[in-house]
């Protein structure tokens, strides 16, 4: 019975967000941050990949050699506003990462229409599939003549990410064999194999097509998506895996100042899974790992014993 009204309660929370309202579509201002990483960071559409928000070092000259691997994200509430955790985005972009998002900005054009609404279901505003086809579009650009992403992109190390719904849209794509790892946060797998989302599906048995190290982050206890996300923890098998999470409830940290902790967290794993950081890899990995000893997160960790 808890369960069901923790689904019900995560059902609430895409409808009406809370107070940093995960649906929410503020369009860009003049306060945008650009990220702390080496490389501020800009959003924009792309003519060449329709309904989706791409994040990009703003000069990729500045880059020389380096490759910018993939972070591709699913919106809070499944929305179709690209820049709902711009903050978030920005932050993981300036640290040399191309990051693309469902969805389009507010102030440019407006959102796609949802789909029409089932009694007692919702439905998501942009589809699973989006996240697939920002993977197909970045290994298109990077061998596209005269595209300015010609040979800049990492298309072996691509992450798949996302926040509530949109981190179920994550876990249905990461089994894709491009997939190098995913990052689930504040989401996880409804219960009794059934979605309350129209066009999201919800199966526990799709855990085991995960094939990557995989890191959950949540919010603690009060987050509505905690008992669903420790579930799939717990049930994850074959693959390195880690959970943290940050007493912060549902809303975690995305409207903070470049995206909060969660934000550095979720950089650290990148710049480890996808770059071989070793120091960023010591956070999560190894007896003395360094968030283990974090008064600001818990930590469990299986597979993970070296970095």
């Amino acid at each position: 019975m808890r369960i069901a009204w923790l689904a019900l309660g995560m059902l609430a929370a895409i409808m009406n967000g809370p107070a940093t309202s995960e649906a929410r579509g503020t369009g860009p201002d003049s306060s945008i941050e650009e990220g702390t990483g080496q490389f501020p960071a800009v959003f924009e559409e792309d003519p060449t990949l329709p309904a989706h928000v791409v994040y990009r070092p703003r000069d990729l000259h500045a880059l020389g050699s380096e490759k910018l691997p993939v972070y591709v994200w699913g919106n809070g509430g499944c929305s179709a506003d690209g820049t709902s955790s711009r903050n978030h985005l920005l932050e993981i972009a300036s640290h040399g990462y191309l990051v693309i998002a469902a969805g389009s900005i507010p102030a440019d054009k407006p959102a796609p229409a949802a789909p029409p609404q089932q009694p007692r279901q919702l439905s998501a505003a942009t589809p699973t599939s989006a996240l697939l086809e920002a993977v197909d579009w970045a290994i298109r650009e990077n061998q596209r003549p005269g595209s300015h992403y010609a040979g800049r992109i990492a298309v072996d190390r691509i992450a798949v990410s996302g926040w509530s719904c949109g981190g179920l849209q994550a876990l249905n794509v990461a089994g894709d064999p491009r997939v190098k790892t995913a990052v689930i946060m504040n989401s996880g797998f409804f219960p009794a194999n059934s979605s309350p989302i129209a066009g999201v599906e919800s199966d526990k048995a799709t855990l085991a097509k995960l094939h990557t190290p995989v890191l959950y982050i949540l919010g603690g206890a009060t987050d509505i998506a905690y008992q669903n996300g420790m579930d799939d923890y717990r049930r994850i098998a074959g693959v390195p895996a880690a959970v943290i999470n940050i007493a912060v409830g549902h809303g975690g940290t995305y409207s903070e100042p470049h995206g909060g902790l969660a934000a550095q967290i979720v950089v650290n794993w990148l710049d480890w899974q996808l770059k071989g950081v070793g120091a960023a890899g010591l956070r999560f990995a190894g007896p003395g790992c360094g968030y283990c000893g974090d008064p600001r997160v818990t930590i469990e960790r299986k597979g993970l014993d070296k970095p």
